[in-house]
């Protein structure tokens, strides 16, 4: 069916409103061979809190953007190569439901869905888009991802030292490698990770050990570890910056 539509006038037709709709800002999306699967709202896990964000599901790469009007607006375009992306159920917890991992070498993020079904739907077609690039290409799954970061409402304290209490001045932020939600103090240092940036990163102390001795797999908890060792809170007003994508810290 995919190889039906791709240079089919239909399929043209629906990604160039895609383009349009994210403006002149978006990256074009029309290539040879490219087809639109299918797209949707799901809610994005981000740094402060759960966030609606638009997302595009195409034989060969999966593009999300931030909702300016429905259907007609988009703007902060990202795009995922998907032959690089591994996905993983989440299972629910409270009012997050029908949750999956989007995990890449330089990103990695939780999504949910409306419904069980539109999970099982989305969770279907990205794994057949997944299987037939790496298919055509000959290569394997990849098996290094960026850590999903613990939301900050789920840290009160560092999740490192476990003493520093965050406040408006004592701002929290994130290790690159492992995810958590730590002080400044404890993450002081810098370390290269090629697959998430050309420069040296923030890493949390601990990580900073681990790497610097050669032990990379000790460093990248689970999601679930995370979780497990977070402290959850209603607070969620204190971060140093921002939840969008590209936030620094």
């Amino acid at each position: 069916m995919v190889d039906r539509l791709a240079n089919s006038e239909a399929n043209t037709r629906r990604i160039n409103i895609v383009e349009n709709c994210f403006g002149a800002a978006g990256q074009p999306l029309t290539i040879p061979g490219r087809v639109l699967i299918g797209e949707g709202v799901l809610t994005k896990l981000c740094r402060k809190k759960p966030k609606a964000r638009q997302f595009f599901l195409f034989n060969d790469i999966l593009v999300y953007g931030n909702i300016v009007i429905q259907k007609k607006k988009y703007n902060k375009q990202h795009i995922i190569p998907l032959e690089n992306v591994t996905i993983d159920s989440i299972k629910d917890e409270g009012d997050l439901r029908n949750g999956w991992l989007i995990k890449t070498p330089t990103k990695s993020f939780a999504v949910y869905a409306a419904t069980a079904t539109e999970k099982s739907e989305w969770m279907n077609h990205i794994n057949k888009c997944v299987t037939d690039l790496l298919s055509k290409s000959g290569k394997t799954p990849s098996n290094e991802h960026a850590a999903v970061w613990v939301p900050d409402s789920e840290a009160t304290v560092c999740m490192r030292c476990q003493k520093a209490k965050f406040t408006p001045v004592n701002r929290r932020h994130h290790c690159r490698k492992c995810g958590f939600v730590v002080c400044g103090p404890c993450s002081e240092k810098r370390f290269l990770l090629p697959s998430q940036s050309s420069k040296p990163v923030r890493i949390c102390d601990f990580c900073y050990d681990l790497l610097s001795t050669g032990d990379l797999a000790t460093c990248q908890p689970t999601r679930s570890d995370s979780y497990s060792q977070s402290l959850k809170s209603p607070l969620n007003d204190v971060s140093d910056d921002d939840d969008d994508d590209d936030s620094s810290d």
